[in-house]
């Protein structure tokens, strides 16, 4: 028979443990809740309901953690949900078994990012992992609101303490302030957006919180190099000791190629009879083939490059690890920053310039952005104020055509006595 008793602490406290077995002591008051007595001497509060025919209980708490007070009024909460038709043990094992934000990240890196190409997939995994995850980690993805978007965000583009990267020993460095990082922010706010709409269509959440994310003002970096820093460049180029390091350079500036395109270059993508480039779509950002047409000035590079790489060798610009491309040249840059007074040019401007000097000579943004293999068209804006002068040139042509040309107007009243002597 049943064990029934008003249920309280002193009951609890008085309750023996049985040898290698457990029970229930239920209570008088409310149908089902009872506390179990467990070998080892612990207590717990159950409540034990029928849903659709089936038996079911639930652990509601732990005693003393849960007094019996809390326990019975959590009791008769549960039992006015399951006389409303809900079974409660099979919501808490839902959320139980409900994804949460590391299952995402997981799920997107596995099924996304292989899609991207190496370095942005790189860049996101670091974001995803160093600072997502250990702000919202154990939460549900359902759990994640627009505001905690927005909160974390806020954290992202005040940035972080960095290490000072001017001092030579290391454990020297002491911490910076605070760097704001609105950028960052930004392609935080893009991932994530990403992110939760993946995550609509696994059909883990119905909204996305990232959508219409507060986007940071973003100010491009706009450096181009003056008709007299590229002589000097130039110059300093023609005169280094890494000959190499230095065509990896002329080719940046003769063609606008990111320097991971032009270090992972190989002779088969280029045609020399027509001067073509065509780059793979695994080296190029937008992850399409991209051939565009290449100087002869690029030609005589190449053909250069094929006298002093060995025959065999595919990489127009092999690394010192055999079968390896250059992996970098940083500290070939830093050198050509210094000897020719470029202290505040990244390699990356070098691509900037090109497509300044492009349109200084006329070329079209829609030229522009076809040599330099944007995918969207709003990359491209980033140049149309420097049509202005072109533009201007123009107008000026039209203006001299159309100005009104002096008359000399002579008046009949004044005799020729009376008109002005040229000095």
């Amino acid at each position: 028979m049943v064990k029934r008793l008003k249920l309280n602490e002193k009951t609890l406290r008085e309750a023996e443990p049985r040898t290698g077995a457990s029970y229930q002591i239920f209570d008088t008051e409310v149908i089902g809740f009872a506390a179990r007595v467990q070998a080892s001497g612990a207590r717990t509060f159950t409540i034990d309901y029928r849903h659709a025919g089936r038996q079911r209980r639930m652990t509601i708490g732990r005693w003393p953690e849960w007094s019996v007070t809390a326990a019975r009024d959590r009791a008769k909460e549960l039992r006015r949900a399951v006389d409303e038709g809900q079974d409660p043990l099979a919501s808490r094992e839902e959320i139980r078994g409900a994804p949460r934000v590391t299952d995402m990240i997981d799920r997107y890196i596995a099924e996304h990012l292989p899609k991207l190409s190496k370095t942005n997939a790189g860049d996101q995994i670091s974001m995803l992992k160093k600072m997502v995850e250990p702000a919202w980690g154990t939460k549900l993805v359902t759990e994640i609101t627009k505001s905690d978007v927005a909160r974390f965000l806020d954290i992202v583009a005040e940035g972080r303490p960095r290490p000072c990267k001017q001092k030579p020993n290391n454990r020297a460095r002491k911490l910076q302030g605070h760097k704001p990082t609105p950028i960052r922010a930004n392609r935080m706010g893009e991932v994530l957006r990403k992110m939760f709409t993946l995550a609509m269509e696994w059909e883990w959440r119905q909204d996305n919180p990232a959508q219409g994310f507060h986007r940071r003002i973003e100010h491009a970096r706009e450096r181009f190099l003056s008709p007299e820093e590229l002589i000097r460049l130039a110059t300093v180029l023609d005169t280094a000791e890494d000959q190499r390091a230095a065509a990896i350079i002329r080719i940046c500036m003769l063609t606008g190629a990111r320097v991971g395109e032009v270090r992972t270059a190989r002779f088969e993508q280029f045609n020399l009879d027509y001067a073509i480039w065509s780059k793979p779509a695994s080296t190029t950002k937008q992850r399409k083939i991209h051939r565009v047409p290449v100087s002869q000035e690029v030609v005589a590079i190449v053909r250069h490059r094929q006298l002093v790489v060995p025959r065999g060798n595919p990489w127009l610009f092999p690394g010192d690890t055999v079968g390896q491309p250059v992996r970098e040249i940083r500290r070939f840059w830093a050198r050509v920053q210094k000897d020719a007074g470029l202290a505040d040019v990244r390699i990356h401007d070098l691509r900037h310039t090109f497509a300044s000097l492009l349109v200084s000579g006329g070329s079209s943004l829609e030229m522009i952005g076809k040599l330099l293999g944007h995918s969207q068209m709003q990359t491209t804006q980033r140049y149309a104020h420097l049509m202005d002068s072109p533009l201007r040139a123009g107008v000026d042509t039209v203006a001299s055509l159309l100005r009104p040309r002096p008359r000399l107007i002579h008046d009949a009243a004044l005799g020729e006595a009376d008109l002005p002597k040229s000095a």
